[in-house]
């Protein structure tokens, strides 16, 4: 038992650490006065009031985590230290391994200080080079990101989604909010490959397919400015059955600025200003991404023009035949359960990428 209570004070030593470098007393400072500013006159009629209650929720979310771990640790310590307790030690020693992975998994904030780490992520899944068996890789691309969110207790949104000709998607786009929804999936953009055999040919040959995954901050406060004379604004009915929560009215709005070539779409609202207004958010993080960047395929990325989604640009392969494997290319990990990662298992993945980012 006493090695026991040992491990505890040192991990709450370290949550005390992490909790100074997270700044979490600012972060209550931070709540208050959002809080008190809940409260004024017509503050739901304000443009602003949408965003002030998604950071309220982030706040309350990440604070709670840090001080409930703390608590809970104080008091699987004060147990301990009852000398009648030594029969219960196993259980205590199970109590705190489910303590300690959850400050593990925390733990992974204290590599996010990225300016946008904390802003909800948008996630956009393009189907590469495969025809068909390209188009289900986009879907089961699709299906591992929604699981990661709901495992993980992101709210997560589409946006707008197209379906494919006869399986899969070609494209779908959608939001996480949650706490450091940007900062965890940021490293997921890039070029995905998939090795399997085909559910698509009749001979049931090995193919290999791509998808496209681009991964954009939702800027609350961007600093761009858009003319409207810069803007082609366009509305249509969404193609197919659109998914979970996507609609097939003519609401559909597609945004296009016209000086770079930069397109948004929403087409997950009733309302056509509602959809207008989230394709604008899009568009300006896209805009502010493109203006930063200094790599002209990435800004050749976000126009939609980078096609290269195929052999030798991917980020990650994905094989399920002749053998089982993921392998990131960028930090070498490897897995042979990829069954685990596609339903939604991206954790290990996430921490090496952290990892290598900070080094």
């Amino acid at each position: 038992m006493e090695e026991l209570r040992k491990k505890i004070k040192e991990l709450l030593l370290q949550i005390d650490q992490a909790i100074v470098a997270l700044d979490i007393p600012q972060k209550h400072k931070r709540l208050d006065d959002l809080r008190v500013h809940t409260q004024s006159p017509n503050f739901w009629q304000k443009s602003e009031a949408a965003n002030i209650v998604k950071e309220i929720s982030n706040l309350e979310l990440q604070i709670t985590d840090w001080e409930n771990l703390k608590k809970q640790l104080e008091d699987l310590e004060i147990v301990c230290s009852d000398n009648q307790a030594d029969d219960l030690l196993e259980e205590f020693a199970s109590d705190f391994s489910d303590q300690q992975k959850k400050y593990e998994q925390l733990a992974q904030q204290l590599l996010l200080s990225g300016q946008y780490d904390q802003a909800p992520a948008i996630i956009t899944i393009n189907a590469g080079a495969g025809g068909v068996d390209a188009q289900d890789w986009a879907q089961m691309l699709e299906r591992m990101y929604l699981r990661f969110g709901e495992k993980n207790n992101y709210q997560t949104t589409y946006l707008s989604r197209t379906p494919g000709n006869e399986a899969g998607i070609k494209s779908a786009t959608f939001k996480f909010v949650g706490p450091f929804a940007y900062g965890y999936l940021k490293e997921e953009a890039g070029v995905h490959r998939l090795v399997r055999l085909s559910e698509f040919d009749a001979d049931h040959a090995r193919h290999t397919s791509f998808a496209m995954v681009e991964v954009l901050p939702e800027i609350i406060e961007p600093k761009v400015k858009i003319n409207d004379s810069e803007l082609r604004v366009e509305t249509f009915r969404a193609s197919g059955h659109g998914g979970q929560s996507v609609n097939t009215t003519d609401s559909a709005v597609r945004i296009v600025h016209l000086p770079t070539g930069l397109t948004a779409v929403c087409q997950n609202e009733r309302s056509q200003l509602q959809n207008k207004n989230q394709a604008l958010v899009v568009l300006l993080s896209k805009l502010e991404r493109y203006q930063a960047s200094k790599k002209e395929e990435e800004r050749q990325a976000l126009k939609g023009e980078y096609t290269a989604a195929a052999w030798g640009n991917q980020i990650r392969s994905y094989v399920l035949h002749p053998y089982k494997m993921v392998k990131d290319h960028r930090t070498e990990y490897e897995s042979h359960d990829p069954n685990t990662i596609l339903d939604g298992d991206l954790w290990p993945l996430i921490k090496a990428s952290l990892r290598q980012v900070k080094k």
